[in-house]
């Protein structure tokens, strides 16, 4: 939070999903619109996977693709694993590669991080984190969350799709999106080269880095934020 425009960006990124809230939508028709939020988040996941696939055709379940699916299965577990993301996300995590990646690697490597001491030792590290080794702000916790998780892939496959979840789930249980209104993902797509080198800047350790990744998933907060009122607006419309 010390870094240069963190404490500002996890600032306005928050104001600005606290006002997406405030939608007269989400009193009488939170769940359509929570329900079309997880479809864009699982399309933009798989695109960032390099699984590129129309919103429309994915809607209307004519898409067989293994990491399509993979993505679909993770958004739509995600509200039931949230409650125990907390208190034991080493299981929700292998819970969300077996989601994910069905199909994509072999039935004895789903759920079981690969067989690295490096890899292990700062998984256990990251999910004591998130078990409560932290107090910082849910934001940067999810931020963390997903930047370490996409670095250490600690998983065979969809790695990626892993960790977009996991920071999903971050946001949902510490309250910042307890609804899983905020498409994220939809952000990162939005800002796809930017996402990849910030990620890539996140992975040297360094404060110039960890500075990039923040500054980006704050700003794909905001994006994902601004998918709620045009989301909601069509839902009132169709209604």
């Amino acid at each position: 939070m010390e870094l240069a425009d963190i404490s500002a960006a996890v600032a306005t990124a928050r104001d600005r999903a606290d006002a997406a809230m405030r939608h007269r939508a989400l009193r009488r028709k939170g769940g359509q619109v929570a329900a079309e939020v997880g479809l864009r988040a699982a399309v933009a996941s798989a695109a960032l996977e390099g699984a590129h696939h129309d919103l429309e055709v994915v809607r209307q379940g004519a898409v067989t693709d293994p990491v399509m699916q993979g993505a679909l299965r993770v958004v739509g577990a995600v509200d039931g694993l949230a409650p125990r993301w907390q208190t034991a996300p080493r299981q929700v995590l292998a819970r969300l590669h077996v989601l994910a990646a069905r199909g994509l690697v072999t039935d004895d490597a789903l759920g079981r991080p690969v067989a690295d001491p490096v890899v292990a030792a700062r998984l256990d590290t990251l999910m004591g984190l998130v078990a409560g080794g932290t107090r910082v702000p849910p934001l940067l916790l999810a931020a963390i969350v997903h930047g370490e998780l996409l670095n250490l892939r600690p998983f065979e496959g969809p790695s990626g799709v892993v960790a977009r979840a996991a920071a999903r789930l971050t946001l949902l249980s510490t309250g910042f999106d307890p609804r899983g209104l905020i498409a994220v993902e939809v952000g990162h797509l939005a800002r796809e080269p930017e996402y990849v080198g910030a990620a890539s800047a996140f992975a040297t350790g360094t404060p110039d880095g960890l500075r990039s990744w923040l500054r980006h998933y704050a700003a794909a907060v905001e994006a994902g934020a601004d998918e709620i009122a045009p989301i909601g607006d069509a839902v009132l419309a169709a209604a």
